[in-house]
C-alpha cells in the first residue's frame, strides 16, 4: 500500500479576507488562519488559499497584514512582472504552510503535485498540471527528516526536468548537511558538497537558500546560488520593541558566528559587540570558556543562524546573566530544536527565542519565551527578482 498527499487541496467555502496593504497592526497566522482567498500583498491580486495539508499543528507564527519596511521600497519600484503565466510554484510536504504563504504573497496558487510514500519508503512525485516551457520554483527545506526532504526535493526536480520544465529553481529555506562544509578530521566526509552535486545532477538550474551556516557553501554548487539573509525580517521586528540603542549589545555565541554578529550590530544602530569563548569537545557540546566584551546592565541579543541542541546558546546565556546582563534575547533563522533544545531554552535563561519559519514550528516545540516571524514575503519578493532578472541583493542593502 501506499499513502499519497496532493498539494495543495483547494478548498470549497465561499469566504473571503483582505487584509490591507499598510496596517500598523500586527496579526497571527496559523493553520486555522489560512481561508479560500487573500489579497496579494505584492500586487493587489486576489489568490486562492488552500489548508496546509500535512496536519501538523503550527505555533502561531506573526506576519503583519503589511509589507515589511525592507520591501516597501522594492514593492513601489517593482509592482509590475513580466510573464507571470509561465511562472509556477510547487510545494513539498517539508513546509507547506510556508509555501502557501510565499504564493499568497506572489498573487499564485501552489501549483498541483501528487506525493506518495510507498510501504517500502520509497517516493512517488506526479506533477498534476503542465510546466512545459515553464519557471518552476520548488519550495522545499532539507529539514528533519533531512533524508526524506532532501529525497523529495531530488525527485520533484527530475519530475520537472522530465515534463520539460523551461527553469527550475529549488528554493531551500533551510538547507540541511549545511554543516558539514568542511573537514575538521580526518578521513571525513563533507555532506554540504555532496548534497550540492546531488541538486545540480537531479537537474536544477539555481537555488535560493536562507542563511546558509557558512558563505563558502555556495562554491559547491556549480549552478547560480542566490543567498538570501533573514536578517533584515528579525530587525523589523526588534525595531517595533523599541529597545534603546544605549542598552543593547549584540553577542556572538562563538568566534565563528562574530562576522554574522557584527553585520547584525551594525543594523542596530552600530550596537556595541560582545563574543563568547566557547571550546567544542565533540558534536553537539560546547563548553563557555569566557566573555569578550561588556554586557553589564545591558539587553544582550545572542545572534545565530540556526539553534539544534542549544548547547552553545544556552551556555552563553548564562555567562552573560553571570556576567551582568539585564536581559538576554536569543535571535536565529533556523529553529531544529533537536532534544533537549526546548528545556534548554524555556529554563528561564531567555527573555524571548526569536526565530523564523524556515523550518515549520510544531506544538510540541511551543513554550512561552518562542516567537516565530514569517520569512514568506521576503522568500516571495527574492523570487519576483530572479524571475524579473531584478538586483536580489538590493534588497538586503
Amino acid at each position: 500500500m501506499a499513502s499519497s498527499l496532493v498539494l495543495p487541496s483547494p478548498s470549497s467555502a465561499s469566504t473571503s479576507y483582505s487584509t490591507p496593504l499598510f496596517s500598523s497592526s500586527r496579526s497571527f497566522l496559523t493553520h486555522k488562519s489560512f481561508v479560500p482567498k487573500r489579497t496579494c500583498l505584492r500586487t493587489s491580486v486576489n489568490c486562492e488559499i488552500s489548508e496546509p495539508v500535512n496536519g501538523k499543528p503550527r505555533v502561531p507564527i506573526i506576519n503583519d497584514g503589511t509589507l515589511p519596511k525592507f520591501l516597501q521600497a522594492s514593492r513601489l519600484q517593482n509592482s509590475v512582472s513580466r510573464n507571470n503565466n509561465r511562472l509556477k510554484i510547487f510545494s513539498g510536504t517539508a513546509n507547506p504552510s510556508l509555501s502557501q504563504e510565499i504564493a499568497w504573497y506572489m498573487g499564485f496558487e501552489l501549483g498541483k503535485v501528487k506525493i506518495k510514500r510507498f510501504a517500502d519508503g520509497e517516493i512517488y512525485v506526479q506533477l498534476q498540471e503542465s510546466v512545459r516551457g515553464c519557471d518552476v520554483y520548488l519550495v522545499q527545506s532539507t529539514c528533519p527528516p533531512a533524508n526524506e526532504n532532501l529525497m523529495e526535493l531530488l525527485v520533484m526536480i527530475d519530475a520537472c526536468r522530465r515534463a520539460s520544465a523551461k527553469t527550475i529553481t529549488a528554493v531551500i529555506p533551510y538547507f540541511g548537511y549545511a554543516r558539514a562544509d568542511r573537514k575538521t578530521q580526518g578521513r571525513e566526509s563533507i555532506g554540504a558538497k555532496l548534497v550540492a552535486n546531488l541538486i545540480t545532477e537531479a537537474g536544477a538550474d539555481r537555488v535560493l537558500a536562507c542563511d546558509l551556516h557558512s558563505g563558502q557553501s555556495m562554491g559547491y554548487f556549480d549552478i547560480p546560488v542566490d543567498h538570501v539573509y533573514c536578517q533584515p525580517v528579525v530587525l523589523d521586528y526588534l525595531a517595533s520593541k523599541k529597545i534603546s540603542s544605549d542598552d543593547l549589545v549584540v553577542v556572538s555565541p562563538d568566534v565563528g558566528g562574530v562576522a554574522r554578529a557584527r553585520a547584525f550590530a551594525k543594523k542596530l544602530s552600530d550596537a556595541p559587540l560582545a563574543i563568547v569563548d566557547k571550546r567544542r569537545h565533540g558534536h553537539n557540546v560546547a563548553e563557555v570558556m569566557n566573555l569578550i566584551g561588556d554586557v553589564k546592565g545591558k539587553v544582550a541579543v545572542m545572534v545565530d543562524d540556526m539553534i539544534d541542541t542549544a548547547g552553545t546558546i544556552a551556555k552563553g546565556a548564562a555567562l552573560l546573566h553571570q556576567e551582568g546582563a539585564r536581559e538576554v534575547y536569543a535571535c536565529c533563522t533556523h529553529a531544529v530544536f533537536s532534544p533537549p533544545a526546548i528545556e534548554r531554552l524555556s529554563s528561564g535563561l531567555f527573555q524571548e527565542v526569536i526565530v523564523t519559519n524556515t523550518i515549520p514550528a510544531i506544538e510540541k516545540n511551543c513554550f512561552p519565551q518562542l516567537t516565530v516571524l514569517s520569512v514568506a514575503n521576503l522568500l516571495g519578493e527574492t523570487i519576483w527578482r530572479v524571475h524579473d532578472d531584478c538586483s536580489v541583493s538590493s534588497i538586503f542593502q
